[in-house]
């Protein structure tokens, strides 16, 4: 504990350079997994509950146990440990039967996405994830594919990772779940996260993160990756509205000003 303390009172005035300043993110320790869209935080910690972040308190989501939880224009989204799908409604999150996602994002243009154990990619349709308020069966689009995790944006697109950590981009179409064709970049990665402004970083099976530069709507896939250091082994990164929230390997979570 005091180890960890300490940990803490370093963080609080860390800076990082290339362009980023971290120091101490509101805690609720350990943290696993962490998501950021549209101005809010949402989180999961080593006993699978999901938080929401209001000011500086992670307040609990509800006592279901909840593996990872994505927030953005889609809503609130979540799977469990059995790879069910969620959305939070009203306070409560509702069983969305339909698909079995190990990992589901709601930061694209209102569709869902997400991934299954064995790596297949499906997508739920903005008119239908924006709709949806009570249990019932979903129609979840297959997408061309195989990806570990994937996430998206609403602008320029979305980027996935294959089990071998090839780094992937597309464009996906809300309504119709159709996408332009997957591209291949340049790097590896275990996790790739684009923010709402279309900031790409991505984490690397040795806890360190990279940024991706030269991203604009001619190039939407970016032209190369520069090193973003951390103060330790990160183990899950997300960005929103210049912040990039950072959970290490410690269990600790980072706010860092990008």
């Amino acid at each position: 504990m005091k180890s960890f303390a300490v940990f803490l009172l370093v963080l609080r005035y860390l800076s990082v350079s290339h362009g980023c300043t971290c120091m101490e993110g509101p805690q609720q320790f350990p943290a696993v997994q962490i998501d950021a869209g549209q101005g809010n935080v949402v989180m999961t910690d080593g006993n699978n509950y999901a938080y929401f972040l209001l000011g500086s308190q992670w307040y609990k989501m509800g006592s279901l146990n909840l593996k990872h939880v994505s927030v953005g224009p889609a809503g609130i989204w979540g799977v469990d440990l059995n790879n069910r799908v969620y959305k939070y409604v009203a306070g409560s999150f509702v069983f969305a039967n339909g698909e079995s996602l190990q990992q589901v994002d709601a930061g694209g243009d209102g569709q869902v996405v997400g991934v299954t154990d064995t790596s297949t990619i499906h997508c739920l349709k903005s008119t239908i994830a924006s709709d949806y308020r009570k249990q019932s069966t979903l129609s979840w689009t297959t997408i061309t594919g195989g990806l570990m995790y994937l996430s998206c944006s609403t602008k320029y697109g979305c980027w996935g990772v294959t089990p071998g950590q090839a780094i992937f981009f597309t464009r996906v179409t809300p309504s119709t779940c159709g996408i332009s064709g997957w591209i291949n970049v340049q790097g590896v990665a275990v996790k790739v996260e684009i923010g709402t402004d279309g900031s790409v970083f991505a984490l690397t099976k040795e806890g360190t993160v990279f940024q991706r530069q030269g991203i604009d709507s001619s190039t939407p896939q970016g032209t190369s990756w520069t090193p973003v250091p951390m103060p330790s082994r990160i183990s899950h990164v997300s960005y929103d509205r210049g912040n990039l929230w950072v959970v290490t390997d410690y269990g600790t979570i980072l706010k860092c000003f990008c």
